[in-house]
């Protein structure tokens, strides 16, 4: 017999899309911003993410030979990682923290855990945290160099009788903030393009976004304007776009998806208007990734056959 049955365990059905071309979609997405960063923070900002990248690489690398592993940077991700990271930092970190973080994020966050597929959380954001607890040179905002500012805060924190920077200010960046989190118009885009390409799902970033806009909104006094401002200030749109999404730390299902994103949504706005931080963002995706697996389990679909009563 020329046909022969093939038994194997699911999947049984592969989309052709592997790793790495997952992870250059998603380099791709993360151009406009990480362009945007440098033109408006400038050479020091290309410095950030050139190190950043560089150092997440080398680590990954390092870290398989020292423990004999297959080689894995083929598969991209830890240049998405490097790019995350660089982009979560101000243009004006001390070089050697960016290292700090770099190592954090590879080796302890993905490499100690198996590697890609087998981190608990994700690396970008852990290693973020991480250096918001461990250096204060990450709460100081980088100033634009591209408009004259005497202001080094983010919209986030102002201080008392600041003004605010405009909506439209907020939507293409000009204002202090990190590398990659100022230009909303450019981190839309870039989800837009993930999205069409079928990368990620609508699912987290409109529940993530969502929930912060009316949750700022009943706080703002119903203020359009100023819940419009909580969403396109910090690190929002790039947590929610390029971090919550994460396939190997967010929920499966729609659902699940769904529960994620609004969890994340209230911790942020929690954090946002009642923590000693000013933005929750980092904080928000890191506990929503501890909480996936039983989202999953709350979420999962039934097996056809099975959940009925046992006689």
């Amino acid at each position: 017999m020329d046909n022969k049955l093939t038994i194997a365990s699911s999947p049984h059905i592969h989309s052709g899309r592997s790793t790495s071309r997952i992870m250059l979609d998603v380099i791709i997405a993360l151009c406009p911003a990480a362009i945007a960063g440098i033109v408006i923070f400038g050479w020091r900002a290309a410095l950030v993410l050139a190190v950043t990248v560089g150092a997440c690489v080398g680590f990954e690398a390092l870290f398989n030979i020292i423990m004999k592993r297959e080689q894995t940077i083929g598969d991209l991700s830890a240049i998405v990682t490097g790019l995350l990271l660089g982009m979560n930092m101000p243009a004006n970190i001390p070089i050697w923290q960016c290292f700090i973080g770099a190592l954090f994020a590879m080796v302890v966050v993905k490499g100690l855990f198996g590697g890609l597929g087998s981190n608990p959380v994700n690396p970008a954001i852990t290693a973020r945290v991480f250096m918001l607890v461990a250096f204060g040179s990450m709460t100081k905002a980088s100033l634009p160099t591209i408009v004259d500012t005497v202001s080094s805060a983010t919209p986030l924190s102002l201080a008392e009788g600041e003004a605010a920077p405009s909506l439209l200010n907020l939507f293409i960046g000009v204002h202090g903030g990190a590398i990659g989190e100022t230009c909303a118009a450019a981190l839309i885009a870039g989800g837009i393009y993930l999205i069409v390409r079928r990368v990620i799902s609508w699912h987290i970033p409109v529940a993530f976004v969502g929930t912060v806009f009316i949750c700022s909104l009943f706080m703002e006094g119903f203020d359009f304007a100023g819940a419009l401002a909580a969403i396109l200030s910090g690190g929002l749109m790039l947590g929610a776009i390029f971090m919550a999404t994460d396939y190997v730390t967010s929920p499966v299902t729609p659902w699940g998806k769904i529960i994620f994103g609004v969890g994340a949504g209230i911790v942020t706005f929690m954090i946002r208007y009642f923590g000693v931080y000013p933005e929750g963002v980092s904080f928000a995706i890191l506990l929503m990734n501890i909480v996936t697996p039983y989202i999953n389990s709350w979420t999962k679909h039934k097996v056809f056959g099975t959940g009925g009563k046992k006689k």
